[in-house]
């Protein structure tokens, strides 16, 4: 996957008080992404935003390029 998080999002979020219970609870984010995060597959450019205004960041801050990772 050429494309990746630079750092566990999950984590980062609960690190800002968004524990996946509140994510849930408010609809933040849906299970399928939550899901996908932790397996850390792709999602969509509309859940990046939401993370970023959630984490109060930039795409770039959250995913990066790797060339030639084809994993």
């Amino acid at each position: 996957m050429p494309i990746r998080y630079k750092f566990d999002i999950l984590t980062a979020l609960k690190d800002k008080g968004y524990n996946t219970n509140r994510i849930r609870k408010e609809n933040l984010l849906s299970e399928g992404v939550l899901q996908s995060l932790r397996e850390n597959k792709y999602i969509s450019l509309a859940n990046i935003s939401r993370i970023c205004e959630l984490l109060e960041c930039q795409p770039g801050d959250i995913i990066e390029y790797v060339e030639g990772d084809d994993q």
